[in-house]
């Protein structure tokens, strides 16, 4: 089992940035890959970001220039630099762990960002 807590999420003005962390814990070995996903109200939940073990990243077109996504080993973090941010980016945010096929999801932290 794979334990996923976010936090970092909160009310932001326009224009502004926030740090999401994932702190990861349980059995972590061999995940293979990370990522952020989003629900925004009425809307299904999309990819953001993803990290592979391997270190490649892959962004969404919306957020590709403003958003990385990065890890720490050390502190077995995943995190999401959001920079830029537009009222669009609202939405609950989740972190999401793939290992040996199963997918292990957060709780998630609301984003919320004002014109």
């Amino acid at each position: 089992q794979v334990q996923l807590v976010e936090s970092g999420g909160g009310l932001v003005q326009g224009g502004g940035s926030l740090r999401l962390d994932c702190a990861r814990s349980g059995n972590i070995f061999s995940i293979n890959l990370m990522g952020w996903y989003r629900q925004a109200p009425g809307k299904q939940r999309e990819m953001v970001a993803t990290l592979t073990s391997g270190g490649t990243t892959n962004y969404a077109e919306s957020v590709k220039g403003r958003f990385t996504i990065s890890r720490d080993n050390t502190k077995n973090t995943v995190y999401l630099q959001m920079n830029k941010l537009k009222p669009e980016d609202t939405a609950v945010y989740y972190c999401k762990a793939n290992k040996g096929g199963v997918d292990y999801w957060g709780k998630g932290t609301l984003v919320a960002v004002s014109s």
